[in-house]
């Protein structure tokens, strides 16, 4: 059985294009291998909850929290009281399934 640690390096190794049409795997992907600005570029300026719920978070690793807890909002949540990087597991989680 394959641990969360290796979950997130076989996910981070990935070719990007795997994730084609899968918008939040992608910003994850992005944000996960050190590249914010693209992982923004995939949510910037959709509409729905899941785009929402990531652009919230990407917000929030940007310390920007008046932003964050506006898409937070958008997506129908609250800020999460864990740490950044247990919210981009949780994330990766939610959207892998």
């Amino acid at each position: 059985m394959e641990s969360k640690k290796e979950l997130i390096e076989r996910f981070l190794a990935t070719d990007p294009k795997t994730f084609q049409g899968q918008t939040e795997l992608l910003a994850l992907w992005y944000d996960g291998n050190g590249d914010w600005e693209k992982a923004h570029d995939q949510v910037d300026g959709l509409d729905g909850k899941d785009a929402a719920r990531i652009h919230a978070y990407l917000h929030r690793k940007e310390d920007d929290q008046w932003n964050a807890d506006y898409w937070y909002r958008r997506a129908g949540e609250g800020r999460p009281d864990f740490t950044l990087e247990e919210e981009w597991v949780d994330l990766l989680g939610r959207y892998l399934k």
